[in-house]
């Protein structure tokens, strides 16, 4: 049975609700809430939302204004789809709207207190941000590891110079993944996990996409908290299973180097593993082995899906785009030579390339709605109230392609980006492009999301042609998008590589 199955025949289950939402129509306060639909009894505005919510939620807000209410479910929201109000919720009033409404799913692996995502703002948070920032993704860090990522990036290269010699497509997003993967496990492990020989590698897969797939889902529990004991749609108990496998296999890996760390002739590998473990010996109170767990665990989750949809979405793109694409490789040609490695050093002198990756996360934000906020208490935003508790999404999707900001909001064009325009940028102080959220609780992780994706799409467009399938050309592109925790595409891209000559 699908999500709207459920809220149909939730007024029969649930006619008890009634008179909770009848009484919370009468408070005064409603009065004060920003615009929006009328909602259904009990159910509210859930049928609203659709399967494209983030585009409902847009059309709402071309009726409605910057600033809609509804009533998911018994959930009070604010939904925020311009810049301007945007700066409000994550820069004006960040200190009151920057907790998080926890989805049941994360409160089933009882994360909300350890992991950095989901955690109050409080002094571990605090904590658990000063390390990421000053020990984790610090530049002199990220600058060591350098060589781990450009290695994996050749494995990438030599993966698809074999489709190559077979004459087969490559999925991108798949070979995306698996990159990203071993990308951010070679950083924090020195291994892979995405190894196809390796049964731990295929076991992260399976329960790093099962996450993905069960926490995208629209859940009951979350809209009717009275429904979270008896998991209807059985969300939480496979989010469980998922989250307690992961969980074993960090175990296993933080035993086994704990272990080998004992040892007078262990040498130091410098990756994130150790650094965290060195932190742990200090002062086990800052950084014990479930916090270690737990925030490698945001880590993965939230970096390999959300890093390899946006390379998807690129290359989409520059396909459908072919005069962008030879413009790209024009530029790779110009500054470091035609079928060259791309190091991490070169990014710097790629200001079409950066473009790009810009321009993707404009049309495309892989979280559409960023992570749900909280409001701590009442808080006044253009003259309306957003009351105690209500959830506040800012819809990044809307606003990426606001007419009001861009011109040509729905047309792929980097050179947007440049000349005056290059000083926009994705650290959460330009709020028309917030793919990384902005406030105190912006990714930490954005400084090697960033690293990664030009790396490994500028390598992609140097090293080799690309054609789509036969029978498909630019003009029928299917940009269907899929939504959930990220948005993907509805149907995978497959391209033709061809080695490039030089």
């Amino acid at each position: 049975m699908d999500f709207l199955s459920y809220c149909l025949i939730i007024p029969c289950l649930l006619s008890l609700l009634y008179f909770s939402v009848q009484a919370l129509r009468s408070n005064p306060q409603r009065l004060l809430l920003p615009p929006g639909p009328k909602p259904f009894p009990i159910i509210g505005n859930l049928l609203e939302l659709g399967n494209q919510p983030h585009l409902s939620l847009t059309n709402l807000s071309k009726r409605y204004g910057p600033i809609v209410s509804l009533q998911l479910g018994q959930i009070t929201t604010v939904v925020v789809s311009s810049s301007t109000v945007a700066k409000v919720v994550l820069r004006t009033h960040d200190q009151f709207l920057c907790n998080r409404t926890i989805p049941d799913a994360i409160q089933a692996c009882d994360l909300r207190q350890d992991s950095l995502p989901w955690i109050p703002a409080s002094d571990k948070w605090r904590n658990l941000r000063k390390i990421c920032n000053n020990q984790l993704f610090a530049t002199k860090v990220l600058d060591a590891n350098q060589a781990n990522r450009h290695l994996k990036v050749q494995e990438l290269i030599a993966d698809v110079n074999e489709s190559v010699v077979k004459g087969k497509a490559v999925e991108i997003g798949r070979a995306a993944f698996k990159t990203t993967l071993n990308l951010l496990s070679r950083t924090v492990f020195s291994v892979d996990l995405a190894d196809p020989s390796s049964e731990v590698g295929r076991e992260f897969k399976e329960i790093v996409w099962g996450l993905m797939e069960e926490s995208g889902k629209p859940n009951l529990g979350d809209y009717f908290p009275v429904l979270r004991k008896f998991d209807p749609q059985g969300i939480r108990g496979r989010m469980i299973k998922h989250f307690l496998k992961m969980d074993s296999l960090f175990d296993r890996m933080i035993t086994q180097r704990s272990e080998l760390r004992k040892s007078n002739d262990y040498v130091t590998s410098k990756d994130m593993l150790d650094s965290l473990l060195n932190i742990s010996e200090v002062s086990n109170e800052d950084m014990d082995k479930l916090l270690i767990e737990h925030l490698l665990l945001s880590l993965f989750v939230a970096g390999t899906d959300t890093t390899s949809a946006t390379l998807e979405w690129a290359m989409a793109e520059l396909l459908r785009n072919p005069e962008k694409l030879l413009k790209a490789q024009d530029e790779l040609d110009q500054v470091i030579g035609k079928g060259k490695p791309v190091e991490e050093s070169d990014i710097a002198r790629l200001p079409y390339l950066q473009a790009i990756i810009k321009e993707t996360f404009r049309l495309h934000p892989v979280v559409p709605f960023l992570i749900p906020r909280k409001a701590g208490k009442d808080v006044e935003i253009w003259g309306y109230i957003v009351p105690k508790g209500a959830q506040v999404l800012v819809n990044a999707w809307a606003i990426g392609r606001d007419p009001c900001i861009w011109d040509n909001p729905t047309s792929f064009a980097p050179e947007r980006f440049l000349g005056l325009d290059d000083q926009i940028d994705v650290s959460g102080k330009n709020f028309e492009l917030i793919p990384f959220g902005g406030g105190k609780r912006i990714c930490p992780g954005l400084p090697l999301a960033m690293r990664m994706l030009h790396l490994m799409l500028g390598s992609l467009i140097n090293s080799f042609d690309w054609k789509l399938e036969d029978g498909v050309v630019p003009e029928n592109m299917n940009m269907e998008e899929k939504f959930g925790l990220t948005l993907q595409m509805a149907h995978p891209l497959r391209a033709v590589p061809k080695v490039i000559l030089i």
